[in-house]
């Protein structure tokens, strides 16, 4: 699809109400106006504009994404936080979101997947086997190795 060539002012129109939607990441934005048709130095231009009108704002957006990403996926930090590489979010801004996710909300979701994983696994016989699909399992949720091998060393104390 050839790009359409809008003009910058038109295509302010448009990036500010993509941006108003919801929040996006430079990357997202700048991809758009690109998309648009646009020259290099009118994209910076534009996206400068919209950071400066508060349309844009990474840590904003880094900050969003993370909680909802917790909240309603039940992601781990290791998984956010590589989402959040992939989507060009400078590592200032991925600091201050993961500061944000409460510890207490975070060690309780950790212990609820952790505990209807391995009711899902009662099943499951060999010991093995079940703790390495538990194990498997949140680590692709994005929790990280430690939390899940002292899980299973509190687990082998009791």
């Amino acid at each position: 699809m050839l790009p359409l060539n809008i003009g910058t002012e038109r295509a302010l129109q448009k990036i500010k109400h993509y941006c108003g939607y919801q929040e996006r990441s430079h990357a997202e934005v700048r991809q758009k106006l690109y998309g648009f048709g646009l020259r290099k130095h009118e994209v910076e231009t534009l996206l400068s504009q919209v950071i400066e009108e508060d349309y844009l704002n990474e840590e904003r957006y880094a900050m969003a994404f993370a909680g909802g990403k917790f909240r309603i996926k039940q992601w781990g930090k290791v998984k956010i936080e590589h989402a959040l590489k992939q989507k060009g979010v400078s590592s200032y801004s991925l600091k201050k979101a993961m500061a944000a996710i409460p510890e207490a909300d975070y060690s309780a979701t950790f212990k609820k997947l952790y505990r209807i994983k391995k009711q899902s696994l009662s099943a499951e016989k060999n010991i093995f086997v079940k703790r390495t699909k538990l194990r498997n399992y949140l680590l692709q949720k994005g929790f990280e190795y430690f939390l899940v091998t002292a899980a299973f060393a509190e687990e082998d104390h009791k």
